[in-house]
């Protein structure tokens, strides 16, 4: 088990290592980006919570279906800032 563990924290330092500096503007298009998904997330837990406590099926079915699109989102969401981020460094660095 301790072996695993270890892996597993070489490999996050080593994807750390990875990630160069960003500018100031692309860190809050990123950071705009992760709070955007963060949001959408929670309101699709909140959904999936509700479609849990509902005793009518059908009604259980259109909030799971809104939730798992509410998650979608948020990856949509998250991976669109992240290029955008990526796209003002490397316009920085020109």
């Amino acid at each position: 088990m301790k072996k695993i563990t270890f892996v597993l924290a070489a490999a996050g330092l080593m994807s750390l290592a990875a990630c160069g500096n960003k500018t100031n503007q692309a860190e809050a298009v990123d950071n705009a980006g992760d709070n955007a998904a963060a949001a959408l997330d929670n309101q699709g837990d909140m959904l999936s919570a509700a479609a849990d406590n509902s005793s009518n099926a059908m009604a259980a079915n259109e909030l799971d279906n809104a939730a798992d699109s509410a998650h979608n989102s948020a990856d949509a969401v998250k991976a669109d800032a992240s290029n955008k981020a990526d796209a003002i460094d490397n316009a920085a660095k020109k």
